[in-house]
């Protein structure tokens, strides 16, 4: 649980630098869907790294569409 609890941080560290301290709607579909999808990635493939990846990325890109 700690992994994941230091994995959800990291996901929002690095989504806050790559916005350049701007941040609006979007930014924030796509923040909450990178944490959702990665946490469903965690869960899906018992922790593995490479799931938790795609499913970060995937869940960034589908919150990215959805909160345009």
């Amino acid at each position: 649980m700690k992994k994941l609890a230091m994995m959800f941080v990291t996901a929002a560290m690095a989504a806050l630098l790559v916005t350049g301290c701007t941040w609006n709607r979007q930014d924030t579909g796509t923040l909450a869907g990178g944490v959702v999808g990665g946490a469903a990635g965690y869960a899906v493939t018992g922790g593995s790294a490479l799931g938790t990846g795609v499913g970060a990325v995937g869940g960034a890109i589908v919150g990215n569409q959805l909160s345009r």
